[in-house]
């Protein structure tokens, strides 16, 4: 219900008013859209130049990387070129023989017959005396190894002047095998028994073969 007259000057006033406040709202939401709309476009934008600076930067990052291996390989080529290299030494030739002067003599496998027949007769003062020392080994089986005893006998003695004895078992370790040598007496003395070993020197010594001249 209206308390005033339609077409009064205060119903004209009113509609005025009232249009002009509707306009004045509908500005405002259309302002407000294209505040919306310019901030989606900004950020779309901003992301679109975010996202081909990183394709620019790696790109250029990778001629970047390429040119440098292109310029070391280029000073490696260079530094080669110029290295000049100096050496010093004599080659001859005797005999078919290259020779250096000054170079340690070749390693080989020695004449045997020069140096035996050579003994007694070297460069070393007349008091050296040449002695000849070897060794007899007596092996028996044990398990899936042996039981060694070694005689050292030095010149033409009758009797050897060091016995040992010890069992040598084989070992795997990885992919490949090698052995395990225990020494478990020295010239009929049983060693000391380790706290921690799975060998038993005591039974291990019976088996051992001490010289004996009257079993000779």
């Amino acid at each position: 219900m209206s308390y005033l007259a339609p077409g009064t000057p205060e119903n004209v006033a009113l509609a005025q008013h009232v249009n002009g406040r509707l306009r004045a709202e509908a500005r405002i939401a259309n302002a407000r859209a294209f505040l919306f709309r310019a901030l989606g476009f900004g950020t779309f934008v901003a992301l679109a130049g975010l996202g081909l600076g990183g394709a620019f930067y790696g790109y250029a990052a990778m001629n970047d990387v390429r040119g440098a291996s292109d310029k070391l390989a280029a000073a490696l080529t260079t530094a080669l070129n110029d290295v000049t290299l100096k050496t010093k030494g004599e080659v001859t030739l005797t005999d078919n023989t290259l020779k250096l002067d000054g170079a340690p003599p070749a390693r080989g496998r020695p004449d045997v017959s020069a140096l035996t027949g050579n003994q007694g007769k070297s460069e070393a003062p007349a008091s050296a005396a040449v002695r000849t020392s070897f060794t007899v080994f007596k092996t028996v089986p044990f398990l899936d190894g042996s039981i060694v005893t070694g005689w050292n006998f030095k010149g033409d003695e009758a009797k050897p002047e060091k016995q040992y004895c010890y069992v040598t078992r084989p070992q795997t370790f990885g992919d490949g095998a090698t052995s395990n040598q225990t020494t478990v007496a020295i010239d009929g003395e049983v060693l000391p028994q380790p706290a921690r070993s799975e060998v038993n020197f005591s039974v291990i010594a019976r088996s051992c073969v001490w010289f004996d001249p009257s079993k000779l």
